[in-house]
C-alpha cells in the first residue's frame, strides 16, 4: 500500500503490509496509532477503510496526520495553491541564515565550520513560501496540508544521513536539485478520524478503540551510544520549526532547536536508566501503557535494538496474564545504521552485530474473545510470510 512520509529512522514502511494483515483477521473498525510520527500507518489504515485515532507529541507529526486524515478538499483545490507557492522568488531569511549553505566546490561545510542540511538556493524558497502559507492559508488544515508538501519537497534535497543532528561533509547529490512542492497524496473519504497531539498515558485514559497500535520511540540498546542522540526531537527538530515559524533559540554544530538539546528531558520511552532491579525503566512504561489500553486487541511494535528486550516484554504480558502471539520480521537496516558517533559507539555495534529484527507482539486483552495465534493465521491466510520466523 502507498504511503508517503519523510526520511525518518525506525519507519515502518516495509511492515505495514504484515500489520494490515493482522487487523483483517479481527473484528475492527477503530484504530488508535499512539505514536504515529509520519503516520505512514494511520495512512495505510484510513486506506484500509478503519477509523482513525491518530497521536504524537510531535508538532510535525500533527501536522502530518491533519493532512492525511482530516483534510477533505480533494488535490485539485490545492493544485493552484501549490503551483503559486513553486513560482515565489526565493528570499535570504531565517532558515537561509541559520540552515543554508553555499556549493563551496563540493563541501558544506561554511565559513563559520558548521555544516548546512541545505543549499542557499532552497533554504531562500523555504523562507519565501513558508511566509507565503502564512498568509495564504485559510485554517489550520489547509496550512497543514501546504506545509507537508513543504517537508516532503524539503526531505527531498537535503544532505543529511536521515536526521538532522549531523550533517554530511559534502553535499549529497540531491542538495544540488531545486526543491519542488507537490500536493500530498491526499485521502479522502467521510469518517470521523481524530488526530491528538497528547501524552500517551493521559490520552488513552479518555479514549476506546476496537484495537491499538503502538511503536514507540526506543534508544540504542548500545550502552556505549550517547543516550542524548537517540531523542526524536533532535533526529527531526528543523520540521517543529518550519510548522511553528517561531525562530528558536538554537544550540550545538547543527544548529538544534534549544528545546530538542541534550540537556531535555526525553520521552519515558527513550529513557536509558535501569531500576535497582537491574531491568529498563522504558520496560515498566510498556508495561503501563498495555495495562492501561481501553482496547480489545494491541499490537506491539518493537526492534531488538531498543533499550527493553525481547524477554523483559514477554515477561510483562505473562505478568499481566494476557493472550499474546508473537511475528518476528527480519527485514535490512535502514539508512540510520550508518550513524556513526564514536570510536566506542563504531566497536560497540561491531561487538553486537547482529539482525536487525522487528517484532509484532501480537495481544489479546478480551478474555470472551476466542484468540487466534498468528501460527494459525499464516497457515490461514494466503499471505507471503517468507522473511517472517514465529517466535
Amino acid at each position: 500500500m502507498e504511503t508517503e512520509g519523510i526520511k525518518y529512522t525506525g519507519s515502518k514502511k516495509l511492515i505495514i503490509p504484515y500489520i494490515l494483515e493482522l487487523i483483517k483477521t479481527l473484528n475492527v473498525k477503530t484504530v488508535l496509532d499512539g505514536f504515529s510520527g509520519t503516520t505512514r500507518v494511520s495512512q495505510a489504515l484510513k486506506k484500509d477503510g478503519y477509523t482513525v485515532f491518530s497521536n504524537d507529541a510531535s508538532t510535525w507529526s500533527k501536522v502530518f496526520a491533519e493532512c492525511y486524515l482530516i483534510n477533505r478538499k480533494p488535490p485539485s483545490y490545492y493544485l493552484p495553491i501549490i503551483s503559486h507557492l513553486n513560482k515565489l522568488k526565493g528570499k535570504y531569511g531565517w532558515f537561509s541564515e541559520n540552515y543554508g549553505g553555499k556549493p563551496n566546490g563540493g563541501s558544506s561545510v561554511q565559513g563559520d565550520g558548521k555544516k548546512r542540511i541545505w543549499q542557499i538556493h532552497n533554504t531562500m524558497k523555504l523562507d519565501a513560501i513558508r511566509e507565503e502559507i502564512e498568509n495564504i492559508a485559510k485554517n489550520e488544515i489547509e496550512k497543514s496540508v501546504l506545509l507537508t508538501s513543504l517537508m516532503l519537497a524539503m526531505d527531498k534535497v537535503d544532505s543529511t544521513l536521515g536526521h538532522q543532528v549531523s550533517y554530511l561533509r559534502e553535499w549529497a547529490p540531491r542538495a544540488y536539485s531545486t526543491m519542488k512542492m507537490e500536493v500530498p497524496k491526499l485521502i479522502i473519504d467521510d469518517k470521523d478520524h481524530k488526530v491528538f497531539q497528547k501524552d500517551i498515558f493521559k490520552l488513552i485514559k479518555n479514549i476506546k478503540v476496537d484495537l491499538a497500535y503502538y511503536d514507540p520511540p526506543y534508544g540504542s540498546s548500545n550502552e556505549k551510544m550517547p543516550p542524548s542522540r537517540v531523542r526524536y526531537a533532535s533526529y527531526y527538530h528543523i520540521w517543529k520549526t518550519i510548522c511553528l515559524n517561531d525562530k528558536p533559540n538554537l544550540v550545538g554544530v547543527s544548529n538544534r532547536r534549544e528545546d530538542a538539546s541534550d540537556t531535555i528531558s526525553s520521552s519515558v520511552f527513550e529513557e536509558f536508566r535501569k531500576t535497582e532491579d537491574g531491568k529498563y525503566i522504558v520496560s515498566k512504561a510498556i508495561k503501563k501503557l498495555i495495562d492501561n489500553t481501553n482496547a480489545k486487541y494491541v499490537i506491539l511494535s518493537y526492534s531488538n535494538e531498543g533499550r527493553s528486550t525481547y524477554n523483559e516484554i514477554i515477561e510483562m504480558f505473562d505478568d499481566l496474564k494476557l493472550k499474546y502471539d508473537v511475528l518476528e520480521i527480519d527485514y535490512k537496516k535502514n539508512v540510520m545504521a550508518g550513524m556513526v558517533w564514536t570510536k566506542e559507539w563504531l566497536n560497540g555495534a561491531a561487538e553486537n552485530n547482529q539482525r536487525n529484527i522487528e517484532y509484532l507482539f501480537f495481544i489479546s486483552r478480551d478474555k470472551a474473545e476466542k484468540f487466534i495465534p498468528i501460527i494459525s493465521f499464516k497457515k490461514q491466510k494466503e499471505f507471503d510470510f517468507r522473511t517472517c520466523v514465529s517466535a
